[in-house]
């Protein structure tokens, strides 16, 4: 393949990179807007907010491996047709239950998009720097959308009604559907078996159980529903690793966890992603809530985190050519938890300046681990399990958000109540209880609650610099090479990148 074509293929994949990490974060503005429209219950406003990231975490580990046995290039063109329809469907929705539905399916299809185009870069670049800077780009476009996003969807319900914040993805989903079999080479495993039903069922459900139990545990607090779902989804999880381990051809190929590096890189991809997704759950309550911003400038002033992972990931191909990738993603690493480390400081008039920089910095810090990291998880794997590979660097990253939600959610909500002495359970609580006292106690039960909300911020980043300054360490001890060569497995030749 000429490598201008090879190029103008990644420019086609960065597409729905981009518009998949944007409709995950545009729907949190139009939510208000489309509920009051439609008549959603508080119920039904959860699942069309969920429904999406649930059904993507719970069927990436099955359309990577399918993306293996059917074609990277056939999935990515069905789940970008399916995505496109799905969206128009969405847009035009009559109802709550309708657009639930479309959402939920809109998940399904796209759960194809992300291991497929990954996948697809990593054979269509087999040059180790071509490839390294073809995924950093991949991962710049995912995080800029993910940061894009409310921004867009604001500037889009100013304008339209809530309908196009869904359209925007069809034109290019559509491009990518049209243009795919002209731009893109097609690629599967010559080895493919047939799909696992039972190993199906058991990734989905373990998969859907463990992101819905630490979702709700951040919604509701400790309640037996939400604990049942991830014993239940943690034994599913289990039961699943024996299934894969026992398989000549696994859905999810486990084996690849025996390199070392593999398994730092992934290690490290979801402690960064539960850093990241707690400080910027508290960071975005504290801009709307202590600082008094609308939740669109709250959007805009959060940008620096999302821009800032995209900085880093499309500086981190140069880092690579000057030093080691383990040094790089390490020293990335300790500048995020020097970052993480300006949130504690967060206070009076330097807040606003403090937060914007601590997560500009925590953010920048994270993209040679995103960019770097995420090539030798793909790179390590032989080119017939590449969409297995990019399914588990993407499982990762899903779990790592969820997880951050709920534990650094959890965190922080203990602090905030231990300030309160049970005064108030939460800041939104506090607010709302304000406003049907007497003017004077309101407002010292509001001071109270902000200054509350700050000591958990506080403890949020001195808690975020612990993770990243140990996952620094991590990275430098497992000492992953500085070429990715791929992992000979079991009846498998190591294959050339």
């Amino acid at each position: 393949m000429r490598i201008n074509r090879a190029w103008l293929g990644a420019a086609l994949l960065m597409l729905p990179t981009f518009l998949v990490a944007m409709d995950m974060t545009a729907l949190l503005l139009a939510l208000p807007q489309l509920s009051a429209d439609l008549g959603a219950t508080g119920v039904q406003q959860l699942w069309i907010s969920d429904g999406y990231g649930f059904l993507v975490a719970g069927f990436v580990i099955t359309m990577g491996t399918l993306a293996d046995r059917i074609g990277r290039r056939r999935l990515l063109v069905i789940g970008a047709a399916a995505f496109a329809v799905l969206s128009v469907a969405a847009a035009f929705a009559t109802g709550p239950l309708m657009l639930i539905v479309a959402r939920a399916l809109l998940g399904v299809a796209g759960a194809t998009l992300a291991p497929a185009t990954l996948a697809l870069l990593t054979t269509m670049f087999p040059d180790e720097r071509q490839r390294g800077k073809a995924i950093a780009i991949w991962a710049t476009c995912q995080f800029t959308g993910g940061a894009l996003g409310p921004v867009l969807a604001g500037f889009l319900l100013q304008h339209f009604w809530w309908g196009s914040v869904f359209l925007a993805a069809v034109p290019a989903m559509a491009l990518l559907a049209l243009a795919g079999p002209v731009l893109l080479p097609e690629s599967r495993s010559d080895r493919a078996g047939r799909l696992d039903p039972a190993g199906v069922g058991l990734s989905l459900a373990a998969m859907l159980l463990t992101v819905y139990g630490v979702k709700q545990l951040t919604v509701e607090g400790a309640r037996t529903g939400p604990a049942v779902a991830l014993v239940v989804g943690a034994a599913l999880g289990f039961l699943f690793v024996r299934r894969q381990l026992r398989l000549e051809a696994p859905l999810l190929d486990l084996r690849l966890l025996r390199s070392r590096p593999f398994t730092a890189v992934l290690v490290a991809l979801v402690l960064a992603g539960v850093a990241m997704a707690g400080t910027g759950l508290l960071v975005t309550q504290y801009l709307q809530s202590v600082l008094g911003f609308s939740p669109v400038a709250s959007a805009a002033l959060f940008t620096p985190m999302g821009l800032g992972v995209a900085a880093g990931t499309m500086a981190a191909p140069a880092l690579a050519r000057r030093m080691k990738p383990a040094t790089a993603i390490a020293g990335g690493l300790a500048g995020s938890a020097l970052g993480s480390l300006l949130l504690v400081g967060v206070d009076g008039a330097r807040a606003l300046p403090l937060v914007m920089t601590g997560i500009a910095v925590l953010a920048l810090g994270t993209g040679p681990l995103f960019a770097l990291g995420t090539g030798l998880v793909v790179g390590s794997a032989p080119p017939e399990r590449a969409g297995s590979a990019a399914s588990m660097s993407e499982t990762g990253n899903y779990l790592g958000g969820s997880l951050g939600l709920a534990l650094l959610g959890a965190v922080a909500a203990v602090v905030y109540r231990s300030r309160m002495d049970g005064v108030s359970d939460s800041l939104a609580g506090a607010v709302a209880a304000a406003r049907h006292l007497p003017a004077g106690q309101g407002a010292e039960l509001l001071h109270a609650a902000r200054e509350a909300f700050t000591a958990s911020l506080h403890v949020t980043g001195a808690v975020a610099a612990v993770i990243f300054a140990g996952l620094a360490a991590l990275i430098l001890m497992m000492r992953p090479a500085t070429r990715t060569a791929p992992v000979a497995l079991p009846g498998h030749e190591a294959a050339r990148p």
